[in-house]
């Protein structure tokens, strides 16, 4: 038996988007920026280097996140790494400017609403309503 798990904590770059599957199952999709700031030894510079997160939220905690999440909210998501079904890793993109990028997308087990909405404002933990049980349909 496997097992993967991975933890994040992030800020929202954009609001929710919800959506019903036809079987009735809502899933939201979140794209989480995780930030690490360091000061470059060398040159004495402060330094950031930004990974963007695509979370697919399934069930009632779907909803919970649509409804009370919003762009610059801190969320802690723990969940799986849902790789390219063609190639194993991660999802690439190409930007506006022609640079290749890379999307990371996660599948949540669990979303927890962090601090207030990203600018400083509120310092409450908020779980979501509830942790999803059910089989996610892939």
């Amino acid at each position: 038996m496997s097992y993967q798990s991975i933890t994040i904590v992030g800020n929202l770059g954009r609001d929710p988007e919800m959506r019903y599957l036809e079987n009735g199952q809502a899933v939201t999709n979140l794209n989480v920026a995780c930030n690490r700031k360091w000061t470059d030894r060398a040159t004495g510079e402060a330094r950031e280097e930004v990974t963007w997160f695509r979370v697919s939220v399934w069930g009632r905690q779907a909803e919970a996140a649509n409804q009370y999440l919003s762009i610059g909210r801190q969320v802690l998501v723990e969940g799986r790494i849902s790789p390219d079904p063609n190639t194993g890793s991660p999802r690439l993109f190409t930007r506006q400017d022609g640079s290749v990028g890379a999307s990371f997308e996660l599948v949540a087990s669990r979303v927890q609403f962090l601090g207030g909405n990203g600018n400083g404002n509120g310092n409450g933990r908020h779980e979501a309503a509830v942790q999803e049980e059910d089989e996610i349909p892939f």
